[in-house]
């Protein structure tokens, strides 16, 4: 039996299509059952519904063999033990420094200078500031980051931005863009030497199905309109 960690949200809704075309259907819809282990169409396969932060966790400690997960959530986990075959491509944004549109931040983050900064994803930040040689105040958020420069409690943040529409509507601005993030494949080591011949055909089955979605979409709908 193969085990895959999920989490509810954009990346399952964007890794359904996946699995559908990579020969695995869930046998129940995850949204209305109330299950947190759900089988499949293939009697060696089910999914574990676990939160976002957890299913590194999950994957590298045996509970779960393989799992979908975000860049932002494995670079703040490490990543220890984990094997990371595939970036799926979904669940696509990027991590940004983000403040208040009269903050001067160009000369904030000068060389030797100090910055507060709230964020949930203490580890990016910190090494984000340190390559700048900046030294940084973290300040760990778990919710309405936008909040912390509107109320004087950090001169910037740094989260996940998509659209960008939730930081015009707090009157903050992207100041800097970190890296990419999108949601990635990640395996156990010692689950892959188990049961080598099975997670190696669901790792090339998901590989087909990304290179088969890019291909289709390449030739069909324009990139302006999926953008």
């Amino acid at each position: 039996m193969i085990t895959l960690a999920l989490s509810k949200g954009r990346i399952l809704d964007e890794a359904l299509p996946l699995l559908a075309a990579a020969g695995i259907e869930l046998a129940e819809d995850p949204e209305k059952s109330r299950k947190l282990i759900i089988g499949t169409d293939r009697a060696d396969v089910r999914i574990v519904l676990v939160r976002a932060s957890d299913v590194p966790t999950y994957v590298q400690h045996g509970g779960a063999d393989l799992g979908v997960v975000g860049k932002d959530t494995l670079l703040e986990h490490g990543g220890d033990g984990l094997y990371q075959p595939l970036d799926l491509r979904i669940a696509a944004c990027r991590m940004s420094v983000a403040a208040r549109a009269d903050f001067d931040y160009a000369n904030a983050v000068r060389q030797g200078s100090r910055i507060r900064v709230a964020t949930k994803f203490t580890q990016i930040a910190r090494d984000h500031f340190a390559d700048k040689g900046v030294h940084v105040d973290l300040i760990k958020l778990y919710g309405s980051m936008e909040l912390a420069p509107l109320t004087g409690l950090a001169d910037a943040i740094v989260d996940l931005v998509a659209s960008g529409n939730t930081l015009r509507a707090n009157h903050l601005v992207e100041v800097e863009s970190i890296m990419q993030i999108s949601a990635r494949l990640v395996v156990n080591k010692a689950a892959l030497k188990l049961q080598r011949e099975p997670i190696r055909r669901l790792i090339d089955a998901l590989g087909a199905a990304v290179e088969g979605r890019d291909a289709g979409a390449s030739c069909g709908t324009p990139l302006e309109a999926r953008a």
